[in-house]
């Protein structure tokens, strides 16, 4: 099998539909803290919205010939996008400048797990992550139960800062700050 990588571009999204989704309901899955949480999340909800209130998007899928077997969906946005109605999800007060990073949705099918495809996904997200000048901060925010993927990405680096909504996400947090 040769997977391979594939940019969607933003008006092509609705292709990762279908794995959004899945995301959605394996997080659900897991949840041990309030999964009810989840009957209201959906492509729809979650990331129509997130892209277009982004700065800047990137959406990457794997695929295995033509079978879209994951992708991981990173953005910058403005800082304030991340308080809402929902939760606030992190002190803004902490964040140097106006806009934050974030690996907003990361998700590989079943029986494509453990097979490095997950590190290539996030080593390309945290790449273009760091092109961008003046991005100090990027954030994971990891859903309850799913300790498998919170593991990972304290595997390549990123710290887990705190907790919201009475644990039901852990935040995790990369932080660079330049030398005096």
């Amino acid at each position: 099998m040769a997977i391979r990588y594939k940019l969607i571009p933003n008006e092509q999204m609705d292709t990762v539909k279908h794995l959004c989704n899945e995301l959605m309901s394996y997080q659900k899955s897991l949840a041990t803290i309030r999964p009810e949480l989840f009957n209201g999340m959906s492509f729809e909800t979650r990331m129509v919205p997130s892209v277009k209130n982004a700065k800047a998007n990137q959406i990457i899928a794997a695929m295995d010939g033509d079978e879209m077997v994951g992708y991981v969906y990173s953005n910058v946005s403005p800082k304030e996008v991340y308080s809402n109605d929902f939760a606030t999800f992190f002190d803004m007060d902490s964040v140097k400048g106006t806009e934050v990073g974030c690996l907003s949705q990361f998700y590989i099918k079943e029986g494509y797990r453990s097979m490095g495809i997950g590190s290539v996904l996030f080593e390309k997200s945290k790449s273009w992550l760091d092109t961008f000048d003046g991005i100090d901060d990027q954030f994971i925010y990891v859903s309850n139960g799913n300790d498998d993927a919170l593991n990972f990405y304290i595997s390549k680096g990123f710290k887990t800062s705190h907790q919201i909504l009475d644990g039901f996400i852990t935040v995790l947090r990369n932080t660079k700050r330049a030398s005096l």
